[in-house]
């Protein structure tokens, strides 16, 4: 039987990491004079620190978990956040309702009234933070440029934080000792380690991520991009969340040079940390020992060239240079699973062929150990070679020895079987509940009316499971409410590769009794 009480003690430490997010946002709050929304936000902050104070207090000191445990409390502690990282979202937009002329905006009022309305649902605030924090970028927003800046800020800070992951987080600022840690790490969809010390290993993570993030913020600036729009961009896009502060993401500076200036921002996100960290100590040729990046890099090379040749053959574009440019921008940006736009709605103008094309990558996403979402490289790594080596097996007599390779490591058949059945158990579960979803969603849409195609709701889920965030045009505040639920668990357990989910949903079956 589960034991949920050990599962207290952490969650309570990730409540507490999330009010000195909060803390930070305030801080920003007064540097733009947002004052109005300074209460709402401490409010936010307070909230989780209270509680998550009183679990660690309550439940004792850190306990070591099992695998079973571990996972429980990354997938109850990524909802947990998502729950309470709403709090900014629905506070501040109840505020700015009771009294819209506290914003000191005349020509904005109404409009940013309008928009931040959008968070008084509930489900709405849940929906954003939720799409932040676990990196998918799809928004219950109409018109991200009117938010308040704090509101802003807070959307890309969660997707920033977000990107490298919640418990990565709490395990850096609160280290706790013996093998919880690692524990932990790995439930939170996380292997390669890059010191022996799991401690060690994601500080040195979050200095990798912090220089990358200056050197991007840098890019953006210097590309073009306004001060308070390459920092917010330059966190979301190496995070490859995808929030925007602009009403049509990156399609709304109409640049070639900011829009080129963001592809090495998006490839860094999909990097392994583990090869960042020897590239940086000057080991450059992990950038093509490396299995991972190596498939990254030629599925970006392939996947570019077909995009851009079937949007050219369908003359979407002006010219096979304006094909490229957005084509490999948005394959880019889907493999990815970085989520900016720069094609606007990708659902009526793009041909059925790209459309599908750029699904295919979200599902795929890039290396594991990086920031991105999707099945993985490795997996698919796996699963190809692993069913080369089946094959191939039937030919060679039982008295040969053989090794499977991958990734530069020689296994015996019994360790290639485990590596390739997990591979192949993930991607399965990831096309059931890519499926189902999709079945349900067409249940809910108005698919008859022709407003949204097959294609459109497949685009939609694979983005959402995938933590992509682009979009057919089908996410909005005011999509139905089924559908809402739906992105949501899609989000989740995209985030933590279903697994851990699965495994949290049986515990509490088990706990109040659904089934023996």
């Amino acid at each position: 039987m589960v034991e949920f009480k050990l599962l207290a003690h952490d969650l309570g430490r990730m409540l507490q990491a999330l009010s000195l997010m909060m803390a930070a946002t305030v801080v920003v709050a007064l540097i733009w004079r947002e004052f109005y929304a300074v209460p709402a936000l401490i409010i936010s902050g307070l909230i989780p620190l209270a509680i998550g104070s009183s679990l660690t207090s309550y439940f004792g000191g850190a306990v070591e978990v099992g695998k079973l445990h571990g996972m429980m409390i990354a997938a109850s502690g990524w909802f947990l956040v998502a729950i309470f990282g709403s709090l900014p979202f629905y506070l501040v937009a109840w505020t700015i309702h009771l009294d819209p002329a506290l914003l000191n905006a005349p020509d904005l009022t109404g409009r940013a009234a309008s928009t931040v309305g959008a968070f008084r649902d509930p489900l709405n605030a849940f929906f954003e933070s939720m799409s932040g924090f676990t990196g998918t970028g799809l928004t219950m927003t109409d018109d991200e440029s009117s938010l308040p800046r704090s509101l802003q800020w807070w959307r890309s800070f969660i997707e920033w934080i977000g990107g490298v992951g919640v418990i990565v987080l709490t395990t850096a600022i609160l280290a706790r000792p013996g093998s919880g840690s690692l524990t932990l790490y790995e439930s939170e969809a996380r292997e390669e380690k890059i010191h022996p010390s799991i401690i060690s290993t994601v500080r040195t993570i979050w200095w990798i991520f912090l220089l990358f993030t200056f050197l991007s913020i840098t890019l953006l600036w210097l590309a073009g991009m306004p001060a308070w729009d390459a920092i917010n961009h330059g966190m979301t896009g190496l995070s490859t969340g995808g929030f925007s502060i602009t009403d049509n993401s990156i399609a709304t500076y109409d640049s070639t040079l900011i829009d080129f200036a963001l592809f090495p921002v998006m490839i860094l996100g999909g990097i392994a940390f583990p090869v960042h960290y020897l590239i940086l100590q000057g080991q450059l040729r992990n950038f093509y020992t490396d299995l991972q990046t190596r498939w990254f890099f030629g599925f970006l090379a392939v996947g570019s060239a077909a995009v851009t040749w079937l949007l050219n053959r369908q003359d979407t574009y002006e010219s096979t240079f304006a094909a490229f440019r957005y084509g490999a921008f948005q394959f880019v940006s889907a493999l990815s699973c970085t989520g900016f736009q720069t094609a606007g709605s990708l659902g009526p103008k793009w041909p059925t062929e790209a459309q599908l094309a750029i699904a295919f990558a979200m599902s795929i996403g890039a290396a594991a150990g990086s920031t991105v979402g999707g099945i993985k490289l490795i997996r698919v790594a796996t699963f190809t070679k692993g069913t080369l080596y089946r094959i191939q097996g039937v030919f060679v007599p039982d008295t040969v020895v053989r090794r499977f390779r991958l990734d530069g490591r020689k296994l015996d058949d019994a360790e290639a079987a485990r590596e390739i059945e997990e591979a192949a158990i993930i991607s399965f579960l990831w096309v059931v509940f890519l499926s189902v979803s999709t079945l349900v969603l067409l249940l809910v849409l108005p698919i008859e009316s022709g407003e949204f195609t097959l294609e459109n709701v497949i685009f939609e889920v694979t983005s959402a499971q995938g933590n992509v965030g682009l979009s057919s045009g089908i996410t909005g505040p005011d999509m139905p409410t089924p559908a809402k639920a739906i992105f949501l668990f899609n989000m989740w357990i995209g985030r933590l590769e279903i697994i851990p989910v699965l495994v949290l949903l049986r515990g509490l079956f088990q706990k109040f009794n659904v089934y023996e």
